[in-house]
């Protein structure tokens, strides 16, 4: 459901909640080796994310990116819609357009509550909840 792009981007935004601040900023290369995401690969999604306001980032010799609370305050679905679109979690897993409640593909009703609780769980957890959750970042 997620696409490899907003995998990479709740990793980075997870990875300096974990171990960024405004007096400790992070480095791409850096984030990049500890993730295990390409380097400009990881530079892109964090451009997309600075600009939606998810992620802070400073210029120059001590600059880098970084977390503030007001970051940390934000969802995990707000990232996966930034990377993959608003409509991403809610589409068809089939990828037909016309699936719907009243024209149902074969996988829609086995799916359906399973796609609405996730979306729920993304809503109502923000970076900050999740924090305390990186060891698989370690």
């Amino acid at each position: 459901m997620l696409s490899k792009s907003a995998k990479y981007a709740t990793k980075a935004v997870l990875y300096l909640a974990a171990n960024s601040n405004v007096d400790h900023k992070i480095m791409v290369k850096d984030m990049s080796k500890s993730i295990n995401v390409p380097q400009a690969y990881v530079a892109k999604i964090l451009q997309t994310l600075v600009k939606h306001d998810i992620v802070s980032s400073t210029r120059g010799p001590k600059g880098g990116f970084y977390l503030t609370e007001a970051n940390k305050s934000q969802s995990i679905l707000r990232i996966i819609e930034v990377i993959d679109g608003e409509n991403k979690m809610t589409n068809c897993l089939l990828g037909i357009d016309k699936c719907n409640e009243a024209k149902p593909c074969p996988l829609h009703h086995i799916a359906s509550s399973a796609k609405t609780e996730l979306i729920h769980s993304f809503k109502n957890n923000s970076v900050g909840d999740l924090t305390n959750d990186t060891t698989f970042l370690d």
